[in-house]
Order: structure tokens, then sequence, then C-alpha cells
């Protein structure tokens, strides 16, 4: 429709050809309709999820458009309209969408749309009226399809029901399989890590039942050539394992009586995985714990198979057994070094098979915790600390979870002082310690905190009391400073040490907090002095350079938000994702929205990681930063995606802004 009267459209090669087609008032001729179809085709294709739909659907979706044009000021849909009759499609020009019932100025409310963007998705798919009012910012054409069309279409194609049910979600995917065709050459050097582990059992399951006599079981191993035996109960449920190094230091050195059940020798509480669980979430788990051998067992936890290190990565370059075997076996920081790289390299390996953003920090973090560890056991040993009863802290992205490939120094020690008199000489011990313990990290690839946030700072080596006296004053006397150490020390976990001493204090600050109204409202003010960098007609707000930092501008918008929620309900959690999705579920925030606020973390979090491999590879001269993009580079479904990232942060700082009336 065009000022209330049909127009046709033709496909025409003029000077506006950058657009895919233009418009001209003209007499109706018999191949007008073909040609409107044709040139809407040619539109849709360039954005997702058109350019992934069926051919049928999107031959039916472009028969059933209509062409709108709306004047700039305009009102193109309002929740006052009721339901909507037309789910739109911006075709060209610019449209602002604006949350119902708050100030037309209200910039964390508006959110711009631009040419390939949809609405309003949820409030046609439920049947409502629209939450937003969406306004014409320039002269605008946009495409319209009939609600009962929309609806047809949901059910023609699977692709589009994904899209409009798991918006960014869906989005999402696509992007990965974009990484993945990216680096398709590298990628098909390396074995994926999407697989599903039931598709990497290679032999039937062999078991025994506990009470079989250890003569047997080894009998058994020999003959059927295992490295390891499963032992099961009645119900085939895995209760024990017996490896071939168990064989040979529990049985034949220590003499062990082989008429005796294997229950008496065999490990207890072998870790066990679900077969439907896919290949990185194993080598997580090998990595978190540990150990080379999983044991598969289906919904009902009966045992099905074995999956080892060599399963996992018989096609690796550098395998997690070599990184895992070389942080273990290392005696100094030389050959922690050389793991290092290779956990590296391993991450970029991953990311290059399409491994999500979640799954790949928790990996990388895993790794390093590992590293991390070698290195406070060999320090300790070195300085003699047996007798002190301490727990070495890790703060900001490593105390959430969140490394990326690029990240530094923040630590502290907690620990226990029965004597008082004996203070000032536990803690010079401990800073003796830390000291070294900051200088081997920083010889593995983790520099030095410039602020000074370690463990071998006195003011960060200290006595649980005194750590929740800092918290408490922080707390009470919320000045800029103290909101700026809440937002570093609170995002701490226990990597080494007395777990237990990481939690009294955890519990006694989720108690506690919500005490501060002031703190928290201040808190708040604070995570919304950063606003997602999209403009009302720009799509993104870039710095001077033409870059925008991820980090600062991006991940930090979620973690402010998601650290605060969680003190007002006392999630228990450090890292983002899980205070998200906890302080959501107990705070009455729908899945689905939640779960987009999520993706958009994730997908932030992936073009930080992207972006670090990238610049490793740049001349020095060409270097952007290690969390900096320049959104031009980026293809257009990954402009979208990140776009989208920013609204969802938006909708999060407006959650917060409502909340505290700010």
């Amino acid at each position: 429709m065009f000022a209330a009267n049909m127009i046709q459209a033709r496909y025409c090669s003029n000077r506006y050809n950058r657009w895919p087609f233009s418009l001209e008032i003209t007499a109706m001729v018999a191949s007008a309709p073909e040609m409107l179809i044709g040139a809407s085709t040619d539109f849709l294709r360039r954005f997702s999820p058109f350019s992934q739909m069926e051919v049928e659907a999107l031959q039916f979706l472009a028969s059933r458009l209509e062409l709108s044009f709306h004047q700039a000021g305009s009102d193109i849909l309002t929740p006052e309209m009721g339901p909507p009759e037309h789910f739109f499609v911006v075709q060209r020009g610019k449209v602002l969408a604006r949350q119902a019932g708050l100030a037309a100025n209200a910039e964390l409310a508006i959110l711009p749309l631009g040419p390939g963007e949809c609405f309003p998705i949820g409030a046609i798919s439920a049947n409502r009226p629209s939450a937003n009012t969406y306004i014409a910012a320039e002269d605008s054409f946009i495409f319209r399809l009939p609600a009962a069309d929309f609806r047809h279409l949901m059910q023609l194609s699977p692709v589009f029901h994904l899209f409009c049910t798991h918006y960014i979600a869906s989005l999402l995917h696509q992007s990965r399989q974009q990484l993945q065709t990216t680096f398709a050459q590298r990628a098909a050097e390396q074995q994926t890590m999407t697989t599903s582990l039931h598709k990497l059992i290679k032999h039937p399951a062999i078991s025994v039942s506990p009470d079989t006599p250890t003569r047997k079981v080894v009998e058994l191993m020999a003959e059927t050539r295992v490295g390891s035996m499963i032992i099961v109960d009645e119900s085939a449920h895995p209760c024990g394992i017996l490896t071939k190094s168990d064989v040979l230091t529990r049985i034949l050195l220590a003499g062990f009586d082989l008429s005796r059940p294997v229950s008496e020798v065999m490990t207890n509480g072998p870790h066990t995985m679900m077969a439907s669980a896919s290949a990185y979430d194993a080598a997580l788990a090998m990595a978190t714990h540990g150990v080379r051998h999983l044991l598969i067992v289906d919904a009902e936890d009966r045992f099905l198979g074995v999956v080892s290190e060599r399963d996992l990565f018989s096609l690796q370059r550098i395998s997690l057994r070599q990184i895992r075997a070389s942080i273990d076996s290392a005696s100094d920081t030389d050959g922690l070094k050389r793991a290092s790289d290779d956990i590296r390299q391993l991450a970029l390996n991953l990311l290059a098979q399409g491994v999500g953003a979640e799954q790949l920090t928790q990996f990388i973090s895993a790794l390093n915790d590992a590293l991390t560890c070698r290195i406070l056991g060999l320090e300790r040993e070195r300085h003699q600390l047996g007798d002190i009863d301490f727990a070495w802290l890790a703060f900001g992205s490593e105390g959430r979870h969140e490394q990326t490939l690029s990240t530094d120094q923040d630590n502290g020690i907690i620990f226990v002082c029965p004597d008082p008199t004996l203070r000032n000489e536990m803690q010079a011990r401990l800073l003796a310690f830390a000291r070294s313990v900051n200088e081997s990290l920083a010889a593995c690839g983790f520099p030095l905190c410039t602020g000074n946030i370690m463990a071998s700072n006195p003011e960060l080596c200290l006595p649980l009391e005194q750590w929740q006296s800092r918290f408490d004053q922080w707390m009470r006397e919320p000045e800029p400073q103290a909101l700026l150490n809440a937002s570093i020390f609170f995002d701490y976990r226990v990597i080494y040490g007395n777990q237990r001493l990481g939690d009294k204090l955890r519990n006694w600050l989720n108690r506690n907090a919500k005490k501060f109204s002031n703190f928290l409202r201040m808190m708040a003010e604070n995570a919304l002095t950063v606003a997602p960098p999209i403009g009302r007609i720009r799509d993104f707000v870039l710095e001077d350079d033409g870059t925008i930092d991820l980090k600062k501008s991006g991940a930090r918008l979620f973690v402010d938000v998601a650290r605060i929620l969680a003190l007002r309900v006392e999630v228990a959690s450090s890292s983002t994702v899980q205070r998200l999705r906890e302080a959501g579920g107990r705070m009455g925030v729908l899945g689905d929205e939640m779960s987009a606020i999520i993706d958009g973390f994730h997908f932030i979090q992936l073009l930080r990681l992207r972006a670090q491999c990238l610049d490793a590879e740049r001349a020095e001269s060409e270097r952007l930063g290690d969390n900096k993009i320049k959104p031009d580079d980026l293809n257009e479904l990954d402009r979208r995606i990140l776009k989208e990232a920013f609204r969802q942060a938006r909708k999060l700082q407006l959650r917060l802004k409502l909340d505290y009336q700010l």
C-alpha cells in the first residue's frame, strides 16, 4: 500500500541500484506480480532467517507480501491498535521501537530497526497487543504479511518457526555455521567436538558385577584387550572401574588375593556422562576432573560404554591428554609455559570448529585452573606452607569462569589465623609465596595486574574476618572507589586450598548485601553509566578509532546487572550466566526472555574470542586491541546479531532502571 493506494514494484537497474529494487507507480501490467515476487525474493535472500528458508516457504512469503510506505514520524504499530494484523519486515529506511508507557526520550527504551529486520514477533505469535510502539524514524518502505499468512508460514517452514520462537538463538546457530565455513580447512583437520558421545563408543559395553572374583576380571581384561573394566550393580548402573594401572599398583605390587571380589580394589564413583552429551562436554569434564575415561550412560543411568581421551582427541594435533599430562608432570615454570601455549592453541582449534562461547570459556578456565593449581602446588611445597590453612581466590573474569584468550591476573588470599599474635608472620610467609606464584603466572602468559589486584598485595592477603570487614565497609559507605572494589572483588571463587573459606565469605556476603539498599541502588546507577553502543539512526555508536570495545561496552553490561541481581536474591554462583539464570527464575522472568539475554551475552563473548584470535595474527601496526572490533569488518549476519545482543543488554538495563526507579 502507498498513500492508501495499491502499487506495483518493478525491478530496475538505475542509479539507485544499491537497493534490490526501486518503486515506480505504474499502470497495471501482466508481468508486474511476477516481477514484484522476484524482487521481494531477491531482497529477502540477503537476510536471516529468509536466506535459510525452504524454497517453497520463501516463495509463499514473497507472494503474500504487501509493500507499505510510512512517512517519518508516523506510527506503524502501537499497543492501542490491539493484536497485530500484520508481520512487518523493514525494506528501506529506519524504524524505532519504543517501550510502551515510557517517555519518548528514555534512551534505554528505544531500539532501532533497519532493512531486513522484523517486528513484532512476540505479539503476533501470541496474538496479543504489541508491548512496543513502532515509529518511522525516516521515510520508510516496509513489507507486511497478513497475520493469517504469518501463522501459515510458521507451519510451512521449520526454519521460520525456529526463528520466531528462538529468535537470537536461531541467528547464533547460523553465525556458528558461517564461522565453521570460514575455518573449513582448519576445522577439517580436527575431529569435530560437537559429536554426541554415543557415536564415539567403539566397542560393546563390557562389565562385571561387584562380587566377581578379581582373577576373573583380570583374565577378562586380557582376553578382550580392554584397558579398563567397568563394574555395574544389578540395575546396570556403573559403580566402579578397574584400570590396567590399578592392576599393577593395587593387585600385583600389593600382593592382593585374586580370589577376593573386585569391589575391594575398584575405584568407586567413576565419572559418568549422558550419551546425548557432546565431545566437548566430555573434554571439559576430563579437564576439570583430571580423568582419562568417562563412562557413558543412558537416560536411566545404565552403562553403555567407555569414551577415552584417545577417542576424543585422536585426530587433534594438540590433545587434552598431552596438555593435562604436561601440566601434571611439570616441575618448573618452563614446562608450564609450554602447556599454557598449548591451551591457547587447543582453544583456537575448538573455536574453528564452532564450539559455543560458554563451553569454550569454561574449557579455557578449566585448563587454566589446572595450570594455576600446579604452580600453586609447586610453590606451596617450596615455601613450606603445609601448616597454613588458606584459599587462593580468583577475581574478575577468572572468578566468573569467563576467561578469554587474553586475560591478566586478578587474585587474592583468605587465610585462617587462630592466634592473632602470629598474624603478621603468617601474612609475610603467604606474601612471599604469592609473589612467586604471580611471577610464575606472568611467565606462563598471564600478565601482572597493572592495578596490583594480586595476592602479593598485602591489602589482598587477609584473614576471613578482615575480608568481611572490607566488604561491610564498602556496602555501608558506597563511594565511587567502594563501588569499583565491589564490582571486582565480589566476583570471586576459590581455585586452590580450603573451599570452605570461600563459601563462608559468600554466605556472609549474600546474607548482608540485601540489607544495604542504598548500596545496591548506587551499584545499579553505576551499572547504567555505560549504555549499549547502538544509536537511534546509526546501527552502532563507535569510538573515535571506529571500533567498539566488546569488554567495556559489551560484556560488562551483562556482568554488572547480573552481579546486582545475584546480591538481591542470594545467588551463590559467581558466573554471569548462572547468576542470570538463577536470579531470573527467582524473580519470575520468563524463560525465553532470559534465554535471549544469555544468548546475547554469549555472542559478545564469542566475538571477543574471535577478535583476539584475529588480532594475534595481525601485524603489530594493524592490531586493534584484545577486545576491540570494527563493525564494518563483520558480515551482515554478525552485525545483525551484535545489534540484537546490544538490544538484549538494553532490556536487562531497563529492568534494573525500573526496579530501582532510576
